[in-house]
């Protein structure tokens, strides 16, 4: 296993950021829009009560997806993007150099 550079992981922790980040964004715009109507509409105590549940627990569900989607395909895409390294070439007794 390959040590990872300073840039993968200043790169890898841009990414986590970015993943809990625009978690909560989608956390809380799904909150908002499965709760709003109990803002704004005159319903029962107990119908409040479950948008404003159901509100938070999909958007907790929202935040879980969202930064397991971002982080499991981070590592593929900095795959993508790394260069191949140069393939070995073998010992070439009586050779001073590996281009001669």
């Amino acid at each position: 296993m390959s040590r990872r550079t300073q840039a993968e992981r200043d790169a890898m922790t841009v990414e986590i950021g970015y993943a809990l980040f625009s978690g909560v964004m989608v956390a809380a715009a799904t909150f908002a829009g499965v709760s709003l109507p109990a803002l704004l509409l005159p319903l029962p105590d107990g119908a409040e009560h479950v948008l404003f549940r159901a509100g938070a627990a999909l958007g907790a569900v929202a935040f879980v997806l969202r930064v397991v989607h971002v982080l499991w395909r981070f590592p593929r895409a900095a795959e993508e993007r790394r260069l191949p390294l140069p393939p070995v070439q073998p010992s070439q007794p009586g050779r001073t150099s590996p281009d001669s």
